[in-house]
């Protein structure tokens, strides 16, 4: 069985409860505000949110970012499924995540996402899902950042198809030629700097700013008499 594709809570093994705060601190957020754009994901995504990049980039764009540290698929997929989305109507939601389950096959880890991507579908008919791809991990080669490279390459088969729905290169430049990740770019070797975070996410900002102005009456620029 996929367990990618089986929405779950994350067990409260702390007994403090913050995972499921953080939730319902989401989906009131949801409720409250107003957005163009919706982040949801993993550490990628909560981590990006403190960055320069943010602030520069994405903050002006109307966006909320739904990102949990150490989440997996199965975890989003269950937030999905339990309101975090419900109460907007934004006009894109940017979704990553994967990176954490280590477990799953990169086959298993593909479905997983496309689970989510169905579950958002069917809560926004209209909406643009972006999806950037996994970044590697580990500063030297391992199987975990071989793992990731196939998944991408799988979800770029497997998401061409969809309607509505972009994949968006955001791994490059990040393994050097030596094969090693610089902290420069990856502080632990996973979570991003503000210049790493530049390097993978401007990509993501320039197919928002299409997204978001498409269908937009062209400006005249004529100059009046």
């Amino acid at each position: 069985m996929n367990t990618c594709k089986t929405a779950l809570p994350v067990d409260d093994s702390d007994g403090d409860q913050r995972w499921m705060s953080i939730h319902k601190r989401f989906v009131a957020e949801s409720r409250e505000k107003d957005a163009d754009v919706v982040f949801i994901g993993d550490s990628i995504v909560q981590a990006l949110q403190h960055t320069e990049v943010w602030n520069e980039l994405f903050a002006p764009l109307h966006c909320l970012n739904f990102g949990i540290h150490r989440d997996k698929i199965e975890n989003v997929l269950w937030r999905v499924q339990n309101g975090e989305l419900d109460h907007v109507k934004p006009k894109v939601i940017v979704l990553h995540v994967g990176t954490n389950n280590h477990a799953n096959s990169p086959e298993e880890i593909t479905e997983g996402i496309a689970e989510i991507i169905n579950t958002i579908r069917e809560k926004h008919q209209d909406v643009y899902i972006v999806v950037p791809t996994l970044l590697p991990r580990g500063q030297h080669p391992n199987v975990l950042r071989d793992r990731m490279s196939e998944v991408n390459g799988l979800l770029k088969s497997k998401l061409v198809s969809l309607p509505k729905v972009e994949l968006v290169v955001i791994d490059k430049g990040f393994i050097q030629s030596d094969g090693t990740i610089s902290h420069h770019d990856m502080h632990d070797y996973l979570l991003l700097t503000n210049a790493g975070s530049r390097k993978a996410f401007e990509p993501v900002h320039e197919l928002l700013l299409q997204l978001l102005n498409e269908g937009e009456p062209e400006k005249d620029l004529t100059p009046s008499e």
